[in-house]
C-alpha cells in the first residue's frame, strides 16, 4: 500500500498497525476502486464489511495523496437504526445512544442524500424525542424512511464522497492547492470508536509540539463524550496536561495519558516526523484513528527538522531537504497573523515578501516627515524611480500602481527588506487628488491607514495583527548546516552600509552588486551631481566630481570594513543621467535657483538629456566612454577607500564592474582608464593594492561575443533582469500590466523576471560562459540579476558551472538553503 495508490491516511494507519499501535479494524479503499465507485461500480458490501462485528458501527474517512488537497468530510456512526439504538441505548444509555443516531442522520441526510440541512432547524428536543422527529423529517423531506441496512447505507455513504471528490468544484478547489487534475481519492472504512458511553470516554487530537513555534510542548484538546475532531470546537473540551486555567485530561484519564504521549513518541520515532494523533478514548482504554504530520508555520517546520536531527531520527541532509526555501521568507520578516481577518483591497505582484501597516503618503517627502515625526508611513507611487530612495528609507512599505519582479520599487524593496506590492493597476491611483480607490469603490486619503502584504501581493485595510520575524537558534543550526553543504558561493547585491550589515549577518561571501547610483541621491550630493551634469567642460565636470570623491570614497571605505576579508564587486554609474534631475517645473525652478542659472538654462538642459528609450540609451559603460570624468572619480574612489580600509584589517581585494557592455572596445577603453587612475593612486600614495576588473553582461550581444570580451575581465556578472528584458523584448516596469494573463494562457510557462527563462535566457548564459571560459579558463562566472535568488535559478548557475549567485540581503538565506538542497540531491543521486 502507497500513498500514491491509496492516500496518505491510510498509508499512515498501515504503518500504526505495524507497529502494533492500537488501532480500530480499517479496510482502505485504493484511488481506482473510489475511482470505479463514483461510475457507479460499488463493491461487495458483504465481503468488505466482512472484518468487522456484525453490530458494529463504521465510519468513512478521505485518504488523499496529500491533506493539504482536502477532500469531503468523514461520515461517522454508518450502521446506527432502530435496531442498533435500541442495543446502544441498553449499554450506554439512551441519551448516548440517541446523539449517536441523530448525527448519522443528519449528516446522512445533508452529505448523501443532499437534503436542505435547513430540515432540522426546528428541532428542539434532545434525546428520544429529538431523535424521532428527526426520522419523521427525513421521511417527509426524502419520501422514504430512513435507511436502516449497513450495508446500504455505507454503500451510499462511499458513492457520495467518491462523487464529492470527482466533482467540477471540488477538483478546482485542489488544483488551486496545487493538485494535479487527475489527483485520487481513497476512502478509510474504520471500526467505529464511539467516544460516549459510560467511564471516561471521550475523543480529542494530541501533539507534542507547539505548531506556531516547533518548540516542544504538548499541545491539543479533549472532550469527554464526543467524537470526531468535536474536540476542536467545543467550549467545555479539556486541557491535555495539567494546566492551572483548566481541567486536564492527565488529571481525569491518567493512564490514558501517558498512553497517548507514549504512542505518539513512538509515531514520532518509527515516522521520522512530528505527528498529531487523533484519538478516541472508550472507558479509559485508548484508540488512535488518525496520524497526521503536524501543520506548522514555517518557523516551526525549521525547528522541527533540526530537532529531528540533533536526536538522530534523520539526517542533516534530510532535514535540509524537508525546509521549502522560499518558506523563510517567513521567518525572515513580519508577516500578517495567519489567524487575523483580512479585509483585502486590491492585489498585485507580491514583490517583495513582509508584511506593515502604516498611513499612507504620495511623495517621497511626505514619506521623510512621517518618519521624522516617527509615524509609519506607506510611500504610494505610480512607480518608484531612483529619486524616491530617500522615501522607501522612511517608509515601513512601499505600494506601486506600476511594475513587476525587477521594476525598481522591487529591486530596492528586497534590498531593504521593505514589504512591496507593485502592479495593484486594479485600484485607482490619484497622486494630485492624494486618493487611492480600491475596485469595491472605497476610497482612502492621505493619512488612512492600510497594510501592504508582500509575501502574498495583496494590499489590506486596516491594521490586522502582524507576527514578528523569528531569527532563532533553530534558523542559524540550519543556515550553518547549508554552508557545509553547498558548493556555489552566495553574494549580496548591497548598496549601502545598512545592506552589507545585514548581507555579513545572514552569512554572504561578499558583495556580488554595489549600485553606485543610489549613493548620489542624498540632499548633498544630489546637487554637486547635478552641478556636474549641467558643467560644459571637462573640467568643469571634474571640479564639481572632486566634491563628490570624498563622499564616494567614504561610503566605500565603511563598505570594506564591514565586508573585511570578503570580495565587493562595485558596479560603475549606470542609469542615464537624466534619473538625478527633476522632472516638474517646480523642481526646475529649484535647480535654478540653487545652481544660479537661468530657469530657460535649465528647463533646456533637462529637455536635451531626455531620450525616447533611456533604458537603452546612454547608460553604463556608454557613459563612461563619452563623460570618463564620472568613471575616473569613481575608481579613485574605490583604489584610495581601498587602501584606507585595509589599514586596519584584511586586505581588500575590489572589484570594479562595467555595466551595459555590448563590444570589446569598451571595455578596453573603460580598463585602460581605470588602469591609469590605478597608476596615479599608487604613485601618489606609495601604498600596493590589487584590484580585478570585469564585466557586467547584460545585452545579448555581450553573451554572444563574450569570447572577446572575456580576456580583458577577470570575471562576467550576468544581470539578469536586464538581459530578460533585452532578450524578450519587453518592458520589466510594464509587464507587470499583462504577464498573469501571458502566464494563464500558457504562453509563458511563468513570469520571465520571477523565474530565469532557462531556455531563452538560459542559452544565452550557457553561450557567455563557455565562449568566456574558452577564452580565459580562470575567468569567473556570476548572476547578480534579481533571478540570483530564486531555487531554480541556483540549479541552473551550478550546473552551467558559475562560481557564485549574488540576490537581495534577506534572500541570502533563501539562497544559500536552495543551493544546499541542490548539492545534497546530486550527492543521493
Amino acid at each position: 500500500m502507497h500513498a500514491n495508490t491509496h492516500g496518505g491516511r491510510a498509508k499512515c494507519l498501515q504503518r500504526l498497525v505495524r507497529l502494533d499501535l492500537p488501532v480500530p479494524t480499517t479496510v482502505a479503499l485504493s484511488f481506482d476502486a473510489v475511482h470505479r465507485i463514483a461510475a457507479g461500480d460499488l463493491p461487495d458490501m458483504q465481503a468488505l464489511l466482512a472484518p468487522f462485528d456484525e453490530d458494529a458501527l463504521v465510519c468513512v474517512r478521505p485518504s488523499s495523496e496529500d491533506p493539504d488537497w482536502g477532500g469531503p468530510g468523514a461520515v461517522l456512526n454508518i450502521g446506527m437504526n432502530d435496531a442498533t439504538y435500541v442495543d446502544l441505548a441498553d449499554a450506554l444509555g439512551q441519551d448516548a445512544a440517541a446523539t449517536l443516531y441523530m448525527r448519522f442522520v443528519q449528516a446522512y441526510a445533508v452529505h448523501v442524500a443532499k437534503l436542505d440541512p435547513d430540515m432540522f432547524d426546528d428541532i428542539e428536543m434532545a434525546g428520544q424525542l429529538g431523535l424521532s422527529e428527526a426520522l419523521h423529517a427525513y421521511e417527509e423531506e426524502a419520501e422514504e424512511p430512513f435507511p436502516q441496512d449497513r450495508g446500504v447505507q455505507l454503500g451510499a455513504v462511499l458513492r457520495s464522497m467518491a462523487r464529492a471528490w470527482e466533482g467540477t468544484t471540488a477538483r478546482l478547489l485542489r488544483q488551486a492547492k496545487g493538485a494535479p487534475a487527475d489527483a485520487g481519492l481513497g476512502l478509510v472504512v474504520q471500526h467505529m470508536a464511539i467516544g460516549l458511553g459510560q467511564g471516561e470516554c471521550g475523543s480529542g487530537v494530541i501533539q507534542l509540539v507547539d505548531p506556531q513555534t516547533g518548540l516542544e510542548q504538548i499541545t491539543g484538546r479533549y472532550l469527554s463524550q464526543s467524537q470526531g475532531r468535536d474536540a476542536l470546537t467545543g467550549e467545555a473540551a479539556l486541557f491535555l496536561e495539567r494546566d492551572e486555567r483548566g481541567p486536564s485530561l492527565e488529571e481525569a484519564a491518567p493512564e490514558a495519558f501517558a498512553d497517548l504521549k507514549a504512542h505518539t513518541a513512538l509515531m514520532r520515532t518509527r515516522l521520522r516526523e512530528e505527528m498529531q494523533a487523533e484519538f478516541t478514548i472508550e472507558n479509559g482504554k485508548v484508540w488512535l484513528l488518525d496520524g497526521v504530520r503536524v501543520p506548522r508555520t514555517a518557523r516551526a517546520a525549521v525547528r522541527i527538522a533540526v530537532r529531528l536531527a540533533d536526536d538522530g531520527i534523520i539526517p542533516r541532509e534530510e532535514a535540509l531537504l524537508r525546509i521549502d526555501p522560499r518558506a523563510l521568507n517567513e521567518l525572515l520578516h513580519r508577516q500578517v497573523d495567519p489567524t487575523a481577518e483580512r479585509d483585502v483591497l486590491a492585489r498585485g505582484v507580491a514583490a517583495s515578501p513582509g508584511a506593515a501597516h502604516g498611513a499612507i503618503v504620495f511623495s517621497a517627502a511626505e514619506a521623510q516627515a512621517s518618519a521624522a515625526r516617527g509615524e509609519a508611513c506607506i510611500l504610494v507611487r505610480r512607480e518608484t524611480s531612483p529619486e524616491d530612495i530617500r522615501g522607501m528609507h522612511a517608509a515601513v512599505a512601499v505600494l506601486t500602481e506600476r511594475g513587476g519582479m525587477t521594476s525598481h520599487a522591487a529591486v530596492i524593496g528586497r534590498g531593504l527588506g521593505l514589504p512591496c506590492v507593485v502592479g495593484a493597476s486594479e485600484m485607482r491611483f490619484q497622486l494630485r487628488k492624494k486618493t487611492l480607490t480600491a475596485p469595491d469603490g472605497r476610497t482612502f486619503r492621505q493619512g488612512d491607514m492600510i497594510t501592504i502584504d508582500g509575501t502574498h501581493g495583496e494590499v489590506l485595510a486596516g491594521q490586522p495583527a502582524l507576527i514578528e520575524a523569528a531569527q532563532d537558534d533553530a534558523f542559524q543550526t540550519l543556515m550553518n548546516w547549508a554552508d557545509e553543504f553547498r558548493d556555489i558561493n552566495i553574494r549580496a547585491n548591497a548598496d549601502t552600509p545598512a545592506d552589507a550589515a545585514t548581507a555579513r549577518s545572514f552569512g554572504a561571501n561578499g558583495i556580488g552588486l554595489c549600485r553606485t547610483e543610489h549613493m548620489f541621491f542624498e540632499d548633498d550630493r544630489l546637487i554637486v551631481m547635478r552641478e556636474m551634469i549641467f558643467a560644459d567642460r571637462p573640467e568643469d565636470r571634474r571640479a564639481a566630481l572632486d566634491r563628490l570623491l570624498p563622499m564616494q570614497r567614504a561610503d566605500f571605505t565603511e563598505l570594506f570594513r564591514i565586508m573585511e576579508g570578503k570580495p565587493v564587486c562595485i558596479r560603475l554609474l549606470d542609469p542615464p543621467l537624466h534619473e538625478f534631475l527633476p522632472h516638474d517645473r517646480a523642481g526646475h525652478r529649484e535647480l535654478a535657483e540653487a545652481l544660479d542659472l537661468p530657469l530657460s538654462d535649465v528647463t533646456h538642459r533637462v529637455e536635451a538629456l531626455q531620450e525616447y528609450n533611456p533604458m537603452l540609451g546612454m547608460r553604463g559603460v556608454r557613459l563612461g566612454v563619452t563623460v570618463p570624468e564620472i568613471y575616473d572619480m569613481q575608481a579613485r574612489a574605490i583604489f584610495e577607500a581601498t587602501i584606507e580600509a585595509s589599514r586596519d584589517g584584511d586586505p581588500v581585494v575590489p572589484e570594479i564592474m562595467i555595466p551595459l557592455v555590448s563590444a570589446k572596445r569598451e571595455v578596453e577603453i573603460v580598463k585602460n582608464r581605470v588602469d591609469s587612475v590605478a597608476a596615479a593612486v599608487y604613485n601618489e600614495t606609495g601604498a600596493e593594492f590589487t584590484y580585478r576588473l570585469g564585466v557586467m553582461v547584460e545585452t545579448p550581444r555581450a553573451c554572444l561575443r563574450a569570447g572577446e570580451i572575456a580576456p580583458h575581465a577577470a570575471f562576467l556578472s550576468f544581470g539578469t533582469n536586464d538581459l530578460t528584458q533585452m532578450t524578450y523584448g519587453l518592458s520589466r516596469d510594464d509587464a507587470g500590466r499583462f504577464m498573469s494573463a501571458y502566464v494563464q494562457r500558457g504562453v509563458f510557462p511563468e513570469d520571465p523576471f520571477h523565474t530565469l527563462d532557462t531556455d531563452g535566457v538560459g542559452e544565452l548564459l550557457q553561450i557567455g560562459a563557455e565562449r568566456g571560459r574558452a577564452a580565459r579558463p580562470d575567468l569567473i562566472l556570476s548572476i547578480c540579476g534579481e533571478h540570483g535568488g530564486s531555487p531554480e535559478s541556483i540549479g541552473f548557475c551550478r550546473k552551467a558551472g558559475f562560481n557564485y549567485v549574488s540576490c537581495s540581503p534577506y534572500r541570502v538565506p533563501v539562497a544559500k538553503l536552495a543551493a544546499a538542497q541542490h548539492a545534497v540531491l546530486d550527492k543521493i543521486g
